[in-house]
């Protein structure tokens, strides 16, 4: 075993001396580049890409698949803080076919199936009554779910005790939802009028303003009110439910405008907004009388009518005459002289013309609010989050003047008329900072391949193109050498032919001396010794 190995040292020591520098240099890369292909390979191979199977769990839940997980044998991820579940890519489906067939997972929540399982006559009217609320809650936030938008809904009922007595007047019923819906999502006022609907078709003596609806921010979603018009009630509209309505109403509509517009600009999520607004309800109601020129220019009417007098006198007459009326004082009379002749001349012209003016009536009716002011804060995330200097000052400008334009137009006239621009826009703030509450999406794992393998696999593919293209080189140039080599046997063979020779004895034993001088030289030159000392 050990002549062996020496043996196989020897050998492998004399191919590696007989080698070049470059072709060592080739064997080397090339057994370091297999080594590394074959890790890749195994790497990739064995490498486990895991996907989601349940997300938005609770932990009971998460504890229940992981149970059955276990029991399986099938490996799995906990991620999201506990909360969803991941296993292997390609047993997904399977995975889910297999446990909804179990009933996994278990919510633990009480729906109308329940009755249909446990019926029995053992139940009594208390604990029919609070399986009845639960189920009646769980199949409520289940159509909740189904509105665009919704991802997760809490429904808490609270339904009156029936009265013993008839006389008892009947209670009231009142629900309070809690939606979980996806970031940056804002339902319309036909999406919140259905959720009402079915959270007031679902409860008996549920009306919708028993009803209140938030999100897990804790915004509102309130039921757009009907006017009296449309009610056909004699409620007006400065009634202080209603117009809390209008003006969030009014508040509601400017926020989602700005809320657009600044996330077409930004990017989803890269804005906050809020708005207020002061709101007048003082409704007027006047009667006007009103007469007006109908050539306001020259303050002229039109002309219905006109009347033209002239009139001419000439002639002669006797001189007046006569004694006067005494005074009182019968003692002192006075003489009435006359004029010396009696002729005169009479003239007399009389224009009449009627005009006709404008006469108006009016009853006017003020609308039933105007808004007064208007306040627009906009807190804008910078495009890097961290350095507010990086949000352009000429966008934050832009941004400015589009708010002031909403106000001034959103403004009642007569209050924007006497705005100056600099009054306009001190009712206007932009803040750039970054934004600490906002909604995580949650993303699925993604078995994406990094940039650096495919560098890694382009290099490697580099280097064992070379290491090929040296290997073929090398081999080209030993079978070239061996063929010279044997060419040159091949020439010395033909001088020395002694295949022709006949077996003679003397042929015999020079074959086998040749052959033990080529096997075993040192044999040889003993016996070559042994013979010249014998001569």
């Amino acid at each position: 075993m050990k002549e062996r190995l020496m043996n196989i040292k020897t050998k492998f020591s004399g191919f590696w001396g007989s080698r070049t520098r470059m072709q060592k240099g080739t064997i080397i890369g090339s057994i370091i580049a297999v080594i590394i292909i074959a890790s890749i390979i195994t790497y990739f191979t064995t490498r486990v890409t895991y996907a989601p199977l349940y997300s938005d769990l609770s932990a009971a839940e998460v504890g229940q698949i992981k149970e059955q997980l276990d029991s399986k044998g099938v490996k799995y991820q906990v991620t999201n803080g506990g909360t969803a579940i991941s296993v292997p890519e390609d047993q997904v489906d399977n995975l889910k076919v297999d446990l909804a067939s179990q009933g996994y997972p278990q919510s633990g929540q009480i729906d109308y199936s329940f009755f249909s399982q446990n019926a029995g006559f053992g139940m009594t009217d208390n604990e029919f009554n609070v399986l009845k609320l639960a189920s009646m809650q769980t199949e409520l936030a289940n159509l909740m779910k189904e509105v665009k938008g919704v991802k997760d809904a809490k429904v808490m009922i609270t339904l009156p005790e029936k009265g013993v007595f008839v006389s008892d007047s009947q209670q009231e019923a009142s629900a309070s939802i809690v939606l979980n819906t996806e970031p940056g999502y804002q339902f319309t006022e036909s999406q919140i009028k259905t959720l009402y609907n079915l959270a007031s078709k679902s409860v008996p003596n549920l009306k919708p303003e028993n009803i209140v609806i938030t999100n897990q921010y804790f915004e509102y979603y309130d039921l757009n009110t009907q006017t009296a018009s449309e009610t056909g009630s004699g409620v007006s509209s400065t009634d202080s439910n209603n117009q809390l309505a209008i003006k969030r109403q009014i508040e509601r509509d400017l926020q989602r405008q700005v809320q657009t517009m600044l996330g077409q600009l930004m990017g989803a999520g890269k804005a906050a907004v809020t708005v207020t607004t002061d709101i007048d309800f003082t409704q007027e109601k006047r009667e006007e009388n009103l007469v007006e020129p109908v050539d306001k220019e020259n303050m002229a009417g039109i002309q219905i009518s006109a009347q033209k007098i002239n009139e001419t006198y000439t002639g002669n007459g006797a001189a007046a005459g006569g004694t006067p009326e005494a005074d009182q004082n019968t003692d002192n009379f006075t003489d009435y002289q006359s004029s010396g002749n009696g002729n005169g001349d009479y003239e007399k012209t009389e224009d009449t013309v009627n005009y006709e003016v404008n006469r108006i009536k009016r009853k006017i009716t003020e609308s039933p609010y105007r808004v007064r002011d208007i306040g627009i804060q906009v807190l804008v995330e910078p495009p890097k989050p961290g350095d507010p200097t990086s949000l352009p000052q000429a966008t934050q400008d832009n941004i400015k003047s589009m708010l002031a334009s909403i106000v001034r137009t959103s403004i009642d006239k007569n209050e924007a008329g006497q705005l100056s621009n600099a009054q306009v826009n001190q009712k206007v703030t932009v803040a750039v900072e970054k934004l600490n509450g906002k909604a995580q999406v949650a993303t699925a794992q993604q078995s994406a391949i990094p940039w650096w393998v495919y560098v890694i696999g382009g290099i490697l593919l580099v280097v064992i193109g070379l290491l090929v293209f040296f290997i073929i080189r090398s081999k080209r140039r030993q079978e070239y050498e061996d063929e010279e080599y044997e060419e040159d046997d091949g020439e010395d063979l033909a001088v020395d032919d002694i295949s022709e020779e006949k077996d003679t004895e003397a042929t015999l034993r020079r074959k086998q001396l040749e052959k033990m001088a080529k096997e075993k030289p040192e044999e040889f030159a003993k016996l070559l010794r042994t013979w010249i000392s014998e001569d």
